[in-house]
């Protein structure tokens, strides 16, 4: 069994304890692991999956979260972007995702609490907005902006990826869908709002953000 389905499935059985037999939850997390490995991908893959597993697990090392809220964070960040058409309306890949989760989880044993939970958390990424009160949705929106964080190379790659994704887009109207999307993150007073994530990563990802909107601007 693949790591990450074993960790899908421990995950599962935390948050549900009333799962269903092994085989079955693996097979439900097997269906997401062909999502996210499907071949037109190329940020939007398992590596961003496991970097946002992470960017969670600091920030649970930090006390920003416990170890369930870490867990169904986990299952979240499976369903955010298990459903990704780069040729969709703005809000319905993000949409659907969530419609996925709310079919699914129920048939896993995972209660209605956390259903609608992880239901708002795969919803709030489409504007990455957060009320800094809510613990967990701060947490889930900064684990899943980590990549602008990222080590130099890394976030070089990561740019090249969306880019590659977009590879249907004309060149100067990626620019500017590109840049009305970032400057509005860099021109906040922070980009995260956990304190794990203002400390060590709010440096790092206002230099890579400044960066890559220069580019685009060349």
């Amino acid at each position: 069994m693949p790591a990450l389905i074993t960790w899908w499935t421990m995950d599962v059985r935390t948050v549900a304890r009333h799962a269903p037999h092994d085989d079955i939850v693996a097979r439900a997390g097997a269906d997401l692991l062909a999502r996210w490995t499907e071949p037109a991908r190329r940020y939007h893959t398992t590596r961003h999956l496991v970097e946002m597993f992470g960017a969670l697990e600091e920030l649970e090392d930090a006390g920003e979260i416990n170890d369930r809220q870490c867990s169904v964070a986990r299952l979240a960040a499976w369903f955010h972007d298990a459903i990704y058409d780069p040729t969709a309306e703005s809000g319905s890949n993000e949409a659907d995702s969530a419609a996925l989760a709310r079919d699914t989880l129920p048939l896993l044993g995972v209660g209605r609490d956390d259903v609608d939970t992880i239901d708002r958390l795969v919803r709030l990424t489409v504007s990455h907005d957060a009320d800094a009160a809510e613990r967990l949705d701060a947490a889930f929106r900064d684990a899943d902006l980590w990549i602008l964080s990222a080590p130099l190379g890394r976030f070089d790659s990561y740019c090249d990826q969306v880019r590659e994704e977009y590879a249907h887009v004309p060149d100067t109207a990626y620019r500017h869908g590109r840049s009305a999307i970032l400057g509005p993150l860099l021109h906040r007073d922070t980009i995260y709002r956990t304190s794990r994530a203002l400390h060590g990563w709010e440096t790092p990802a206002r230099i890579n953000l400044g960066r890559e909107l220069t580019r685009l601007r060349q």
